[in-house]
């Protein structure tokens, strides 16, 4: 049996609700499939999470209904030592034996470094880390990130290419899991209501690009590569709030004449919403320029649609290349070739038969499991 097998006490350090985003639902997530496999989960997330002058969108907050089934409980502010102290002797008062740690970007490192750095012995600290190198750094970075990983007994990671970034910071004990699939996305939908729920055309043909657009991201590389299309009845879905200068990407829209080709959807989208974008396109398009892992590979795996994703961080280590979709260069021709291959070719049938089946392995108690694995060898 395993070690860590009977019923811990955990608490979940990082977003949830009220705040939104893919790292506050995986985080909810990963507590519910804690709580039902038998253990006592709980989340410690933000008073405050990002100031006002460092959050580049429009709200942090979420306009969902709160989870009624989790333990959810706002104790820490990113910035306020005083806090810190308040929030070591709440954690030490409840006496886990597992606290877990979200790490994604090296300004919340002090705060939860700190924390962590304070509790009883006894009690086992793991990060959960998204990131290690940030997709945009910014000085003091190193540092930060530095302090964070040094008050740590174990770390997990979602993709190979962060677990080798953190042997370069530490030689403690580590594992990768794959990131699994939140729980509250929804069920596929036939084809043709999600696209009469979007306004989109029965018989057309959508790539899709989903999430916030940040530079990384690569929105501009599909939108050269749409351009390379020969079948100008392709059309790209842009879904997700702006998180840089709009006008850089309306300026390669313009200038490939592809106005009629792109559908911009510059807003954040709820989770009960998610269903229709990914029930509605024929291909997921991740052309990222650099990247750890993606939250948006396991949304498109829920709704069984196919991905293609440049050969960058790790990205590629989920998607197999010519059976769940395409791993390509960032060359925009290149991109284009292997649309091209999956509309020729219809492709989509046996692509989505063979994520249908990948996803499976996907699971949060799985990930549940390796973590509670990786405790069991902290002495």
């Amino acid at each position: 049996m395993n070690k860590e097998s009977l019923s811990k006490k955990i608490i979940i350090v990082g977003p949830a609700y009220p705040y939104r985003g893919g790292i506050a639902d995986t985080n909810e997530s990963f507590c519910r499939a804690l709580v039902q496999e038998g253990h006592d989960a709980s989340i410690y997330t933000f008073t405050l999470q990002y100031p006002k002058l460092l959050f580049p969108g429009k709200t942090q907050y979420s306009t969902e209904d709160s989870p009624k089934d989790l333990n959810i409980s706002r104790e820490l502010n990113s910035i306020n030592p005083f806090n810190w102290r308040q929030v070591v002797n709440k954690l030490n008062k409840a006496k886990p034996d597992i606290v877990i740690f979200r790490f994604w970007i090296p300004f919340i490192g002090m705060s939860m470094g700190w924390v962590a750095n304070k509790l009883d012995p006894g009690i086992k600290r793991i990060a959960m880390c998204d990131n290690i190198i940030p997709h945009e750094q910014r000085p003091g970075d190193k540092a930060l990130t530095q302090f964070f990983v040094k008050q740590f007994d174990a770390f997990i990671t979602m993709s190979k290419k962060v677990l080798d970034e953190l042997s370069g910071f530490t030689s403690k004990p580590k594992k990768f899991f794959p990131h699994p699939i939140n729980d509250n996305l929804g069920d596929v939908m036939n084809l043709l209501e999600a696209r009469k729920h979007l306004k989109l055309a029965e018989d057309g043909k959508y790539l899709l690009f989903f999430g916030l657009v940040r530079k990384y991201k690569g929105l501009d590389l599909i939108l050269e590569a749409l351009s390379h299309l020969e079948d100008k009845r392709i059309s790209l879905l842009v879904v997700g709030e702006f998180y840089e200068d709009k006008e850089v990407y309306n300026k390669i829209i313009r200038d490939n004449n592809l106005e009629d080709r792109v559908i911009i959807h510059d807003a954040y989208i709820p989770s009960t919403d998610i269903k229709y974008y990914f029930s509605a396109a024929d291909l997921v398009t991740q052309t990222y320029h650099t990247a750890s892992q993606s939250g948006v590979t396991q949304i498109a795996y829920n709704f069984n649609c196919p991905i293609l994703v440049t050969n960058v961080g790790g990205l590629a280590e989920v998607v197999r290349h010519g059976e769940l979709g395409y791993v390509t260069s960032k060359d925009p021709i290149d991109i284009a070739k292997s649309i091209e291959d999956y509309f020729d070719n219809n492709r989509r049938e046996v692509f989505s038969y063979n994520v249908e089946r990948e996803k499976e392995k996907y699971s949060w108690k799985t990930f549940s499991n390796e973590l509670l694995d990786l405790a069991s060898g902290i002495t």
